[in-house]
């Protein structure tokens, strides 16, 4: 009698979380849950690989990589644009602290 997969739903539940935590509230969390996914995703796909199909549901294993990798994408462009959104501010603060024309 085939089991659940230890840590299938794992890895699914925390690759869902990835992105809508960086969708709704900020970057960090959502990659942070992205790691946390594809951590619980390497361990299940090993226990899958070294088991003779004595589990199920590998799907959910492979989902919650890959929406732990968009997760981990969404998260890392929130970061680029803050980087520059911050830098513009900066360089805006400096230019009109030395007196410089725009």
């Amino acid at each position: 009698m085939q089991q659940p997969l230890p840590g299938a739903s794992n890895a699914l539940t925390f690759g869902i979380l990835s992105i809508v935590l960086t969708l709704i509230c900020c970057g960090p969390f959502g990659a942070i849950f992205s790691f946390i996914g594809l951590s619980n995703a390497k361990t299940a796909q090993r226990t899958f690989d070294q088991s003779n199909g004595e589990y199920t549901g590998i799907e959910n294993v492979k989902t919650g990589k890959t929406l732990s990798y968009v997760g981990l994408a969404i998260a890392a462009v929130y970061l680029l644009i803050s980087i520059l959104y911050f830098g513009a501010i900066a360089a805006i603060i400096v230019a009109a602290a030395s007196g410089g024309d725009f």
